[in-house]
């Protein structure tokens, strides 16, 4: 293998340029050798903005690359399962931004191909690589919470609380076309999930390493509080979109503890707006990943005989190489994914968080919770077939 990683960028937007492209020039242990997107301008700004020194727009000539051993897939939801077996099939290493499939049986398929491979797999959990939740996940680990009892996951944030902020976040010059509108069906059993799988995903994630435990049932509600909105940049007019903006679900774990989870990116608060609690045994655990009066990160403590939370330094060893004070959320959650995964593929082993396995294990969860909100009822887990 190289001295560095080569990797290769699919999708040259605005989180690829946020966290993406941040995270992987960060990082010792990577080089982007080329960038490729369908709108050539797009890419070649981002080349220039990140000195990458090839631009293409076919897929297939990055993944066609000997000597790529990365490929990063930050594009559309909908062409994240196609790229991500097309890329297997190439023999890449995957980083790919969440979900990987709608249907978790299709992530643990693209799961299994690239453990027969041979190859690690990130998904974009993003939070859970922030310094502050790393810490709390080793803190939970060496028994400061004891026995879990109790998860509480919030994720909120007022993205969407205008109705003419286009639902695609995409700058469009022309229509797009080929593609097929979703939320089309205005009944409640046709909501379109949204929120639960963007927003819900990484702070489920979180949730699962903390009480350390499958799930075993669960039962939820999907809300639609904002119904008409502007569909892209280019609408002038608002339209019905029937989507989650706004969900919560409670869940059994099976070692007994109780979980509960709330998300929404039509709620008033700060993005990514994501809060974290932990209750066991031994003591509590609450971390707050909000972008407030300058500090991205915060986690407090507390125990039996001083129930008072006190806040925690987070210790150096958690931050990502090139971080430096003041760097966005983004910057600095983002640079700690891609720094843990090129760690990871550079020293072989088993060693692998965050991949394809547990990003089913997520989205197992979102498809039991939108079939418990169809069905009204509580759904068990694991989920047949």
């Amino acid at each position: 293998m190289a001295e560095k990683l080569r990797v290769g960028v699919i999708g040259a937007g605005r989180w690829c340029a946020s966290a993406h492209l941040p995270g992987f020039t960060g990082s010792p242990l990577s080089d982007v050798v080329m960038i490729c997107d369908v709108d050539r301008e797009l890419a070649e700004a981002r080349a220039k903005e990140f000195n990458i020194p090839e631009v293409v727009t076919d897929y297939e000539k990055l993944l066609s690359r000997s000597d790529i051993d990365v490929v990063d897939i930050v594009t559309r939801g909908e062409s994240h399962e196609p790229l991500t077996f097309a890329a297997l099939e190439a023999g890449k290493h995957i980083l790919v931004e969440k979900p990987v499939c709608h249907d978790y049986r299709d992530v643990l398929r693209a799961d299994a191909i690239a453990r027969s491979k041979g190859l690690k797999t990130k998904v974009g959990l993003t939070f859970r690589y922030a310094p502050a939740v790393q810490y709390m996940f080793d803190l939970v680990r060496n028994g400061y919470i004891g026995d879990p009892y109790v998860f509480n996951g919030y994720e909120q944030n007022s993205q969407w609380l205008d109705p003419d902020n286009p639902m695609d976040k995409r700058i469009h010059k022309v229509k797009p076309a080929g593609e097929e509108p979703f939320g089309t069906d205005f009944s409640r059993e046709g909501i379109h999930v949204s929120s639960l799988e963007g927003y819900g995903a990484p702070t489920i994630d979180i949730g699962l390493e903390l009480v350390n435990s499958d799930l075993t049932q669960v039962v939820g509600l999907l809300g639609n509080m904002v119904p008409f909105r502007r569909r892209t940049n280019l609408d002038t007019e608002r339209e019905r979109i029937n989507i989650d903006d706004a969900d919560m679900f409670m869940a059994e774990c099976a070692n007994g503890a109780l979980y509960s989870m709330q998300s929404s990116y039509v709620t008033v608060g700060n993005y990514p707006g994501i809060e974290a609690r932990i209750f066991g045994s031994k003591g509590a655990l609450k971390v707050r990943l909000v972008e407030e009066f300058g500090v991205i990160q915060t986690l407090h403590g507390a125990k039996p005989d001083a129930v008072e939370f006190v806040p925690m330094e987070i210790p150096d060893k958690f931050f990502p190489p090139a971080y430096q004070p003041g760097q966005r959320w983004d910057t600095v959650f983002y640079s700690g994914l891609v720094h843990n995964f090129m760690q990871e593929i550079v020293d072989g082993g088993e060693t692998n968080q965050g991949n394809f396995a547990q990003s089913a294990r997520v989205q197992e969860i979102i498809n039991a919770v939108a079939q418990s909100h169809r069905e009204h009822r509580w759904v068990n887990l694991p989920l047949e077939g």
